[in-house]
Parts: structure tokens; C-alpha cells; sequence
């Protein structure tokens, strides 16, 4: 059913839409100009990414986020915290290109193809079925079998057959991996029901269609403010529902369409960490004039939440670089100042392979910037600013 918009209550929104983009954009531009930009945006994203599984009623630590960044997992990863680091890819991805980016053909074909359907596995991960012309294991499939010794090559015929189960396993899986190509169009991840596992996706859930709901709702919406269309394309997401599998993922587009309005230049807006703040009967209220004021709310509350964090990040600078002074231009202080402050936390592991130095070197540079350490523990420790 399509998405039908609402007559907007201008006189209890607009007020609430001009605080929250005020804050917003005098946030974006302490972050432009900010020496210490560029690390508030990395800890954004990493914050935002488990604010994001928290809103769905996951926890996921932050310091486990940044240390399987870091592919430096103390532990085998949890589904859940798998799922944050792909929210953070998806962040880091999102403003890394064009702000017109995200929500044009490409980008959809991306970030929400991604989720509509997996995409065929890399042909240096196949295992190919033997046959004339094709290879398995480094050997020519029309050489003869080597004699294993017992005059029959019993051996190696075992090993084929084996080899030709695993090539047709593999064939099964790609087929159920690879989106459908003929008579629709894929440009946003669509694929066919046939080739869709039951056990995953709802047969009758067609995430092609309810994409394109989804985006003419947002083309109508054209010449109103920024954040109320923000606010009403977020509304129209959890209506349609495109994706069965990322409903997660309005909030991300809606942060790509600020900066895509100019809202935001220098960052992409937290609104998963902003909605934290804001109450579930609120944010899931059947009045659709609450929603629209809840997720205003949302945007000004992650906008007061980054501005207290910025001027957190800019006073720890400060104090550490009191400690350069009569430092030798070869010091590797300023860079660890870089790194503290673009990570929610660091470890002795993550400051050797960033840096280049030795486990006793990246404790005595701990040591001289006195950072505080949030473990408590003997082993695996891990560091961070006040």
C-alpha cells in the first residue's frame, strides 16, 4: 500500500524542526573547522553503530566494536556485534562518496542491495566442478590418474568424487546467493522469489517494490525544510518497511539525506545515538504528528550529545599536548594524540601496528600522555581520555 503523506501540523513542528536544525548545523560547523574533526567523526560512527543495535534491543560494548575494527577480537564475534560493524562500514562508506550519493541508483544498489540479496561469491572463493577444461586443486581434470599404489588409482578416483560433491554443493549455494537478472530490474537489489530461501524471506514481501514506494514518496516531498522532510521519509520508512532484514538501515539513509540537503557537510548525523534519548512511546506513537516531533526531538538531542563530546575531545587535546612540549620532531606523541582521539579506546596492540613501535615502546608512550585505563585488568588492558 502506498505510503499516503500527511497534512503536516506546522504550528507544533516547525518549532521543534528550526531547534533541532540550528544545533545541527552550528555542531557540522565546529566539526569543520575543529582540529579535532576528523577523530569526533570516527567515534561517531562507532557510538551510532551500537546505538543502532540498542534501539533493536541488543547490547553490543563499544570497546568490542573497536577492537574487532581492529581485527584484534579477544573473543569469537557475536552475530550482534557483527551486525554493528556493518553498520559502521556502511556509515564510513556512506560519507566517504558524494552526498548525492547514497540515495541515487548506485548507492541503493549498494546499501540496500546488500540486504535485499546477497550477491555471488567471489569467483577466487569457488570451488569449480571438474569437468574439460577447468581445474581443481592445481591439476588438469584430463590428466590421467596417478597409481596410488595399489594398481586401480582407488585413491584418486575417491578424491574426484569428492571433489565433484563439494563442486556441486557450491553450485547450490550460488544459485540461492545470486540475484535474478532476467525480467526485472535489479537496481536496487530486487530478486526473483524462486531463487529466495524460504527460511530467510517472505515470499510475498517483495523489497523491489516497496523500495520504489519508499523513494516516490520521498521524490513528493520537495520543497519542504530539511529535517521535517528527514522527519517524514524516516515515517515513511517504517510504513513501507522495504527491507525484511535491515529496518535499521532508514535511519542511516535519512543521516545521507541531510547531508545530501546540506544540513551536515563535515559529518553524518548520529540520529540512532539522539534516539536513545527519546522514549519508545514516543518514537512508536500511533499519532503520526508525535513520531515526526519525537524524531525532531531525536536529531536534537544526538546534535547536544555531539557538541558536549566535541568540547570534550578538543579539552583532552589540550592536556596532552601540554606534554610535547621539548619533544623531539621524531617523537611518536602527536601521532598517538591522533589515534586516542579518533578511537573510543586503544589498546597496546592497536598503538603498535598504527604506529610501528614495540609492546615495551607503545606503554612508555602511554605512560608519558598518563591515559586513563578502563579495564582495571593485568592483561589485555585498554586505554582511553577522560
Amino acid at each position: 500500500m502506498p505510503y499516503v503523506l500527511p497534512d503536516l501540523s506546522l504550528d507544533q513542528l516547525i518549532g521543534p524542526a528550526m531547534r533541532a536544525t540550528e544545533v545541527l548545523v552550528r555542531l557540522d560547523e565546529r566539526v569543520a573547522r575543529s582540529p579535532v574533526g576528523a577523530g569526533f567523526v570516527a567515534r561517531s560512527h562507532f557510538a551510532d553503530a551500537v546505538s543502532a543495535l540498542w534501539l533493536e534491543g541488543e547490547l553490543v560494548h563499544v570497546e568490542d566494536l573497536v577492537l574487532h575494527d581492529a581485527h584484534m577480537d579477544q573473543r569469537a564475534p557475536t552475530h550482534e556485534l557483527t551486525r554493528a560493524h556493518e553498520i559502521l562500514r556502511l556509515r564510513r562508506q556512506v560519507l566517504a562518496n558524494k552526498p548525492d550519493w547514497a540515495l541515487g541508483r548506485d548507492g541503493l544498489a549498494a546499501l540496500c542491495g546488500r540486504f535485499a540479496a546477497a550477491g555471488p561469491m567471489g569467483s577466487e572463493t569457488q570451488l569449480q566442478v571438474p569437468g574439460k577444461g577447468s581445474a581443481v586443486g592445481g591439476q588438469d581434470d584430463e590428466q590421467e590418474p596417478e597409481d596410488d599404489g595399489l594398481g586401480s588409482g582407488s585413491l584418486s578416483a575417491e578424491l574426484a568424487a569428492l571433489d565433484a560433491a563439494l563442486g556441486r554443493a557450491n553450485a547450490v549455494l550460488d544459485a540461492a546467493r545470486a540475484p535474478a537478472t532476467a525480467g526485472r530490474d535489479t537496481t536496487l537489489g530486487g530478486e526473483a522469489a524462486a531463487t529466495r530461501n524460504p527460511l530467510l524471506y517472505d515470499g510475498d514481501w517483495d523489497e523491489q517494490e516497496r523500495l520504489g514506494e519508499w523513494k516516490t514518496a520521498l521524490a513528493k516531498l520537495d520543497g519542504l525544510p530539511a529535517l521535517l522532510r528527514a522527519a517524514v521519509a524516516f515515517d515513511a520508512w517504517n510504513a513501507i518497511a522495504p527491507l525484511q532484514h535491515a529496518p535499521w538501515l532508514g535511519r542511516l539513509l535519512v543521516a545521507a539525506l541531510l547531508r545530501q540537503a546540506g544540513t551536515t557537510t563535515a559529518q553524518l548525523a548520529a540520529l540512532y545515538l539522539g534516539a536513545r534519548a527519546i522514549g519508545r512511546e514516543r518514537r512508536q506513537s500511533r499519532d503520526r504528528t508525535t513520531r515526526l516531533i519525537a524524531f525532531v526531538d531525536s536529531v536534537h538531542e544526538s546534535a547536544v550529545a555531539g557538541i558536549k563530546e566535541h568540547d570534550r575531545l578538543m579539552l583532552a587535546r589540550m592536556q596532552m599536548e601540554r606534554r610535547l612540549k621539548g619533544r623531539r620532531s621524531t617523537s611518536k606523541l602527536p601521532q598517538l594524540i591522533d589515534l586516542v582521539l579518533s578511537r573510543p579506546l586503544v589498546s597496546s596492540g592497536m598503538i603498535e601496528k598504527e604506529l610501528g613501535v614495540t609492546t615495551a615502546g607503545a606503554l612508555n608512550l602511554i605512560g608519558e600522555l598518563d591515559l586513563r585505563e578502563f579495564t582495571g585488568r593485568g592483561r589485555y588492558r585498554a586505554w582511553g581520555v577522560m
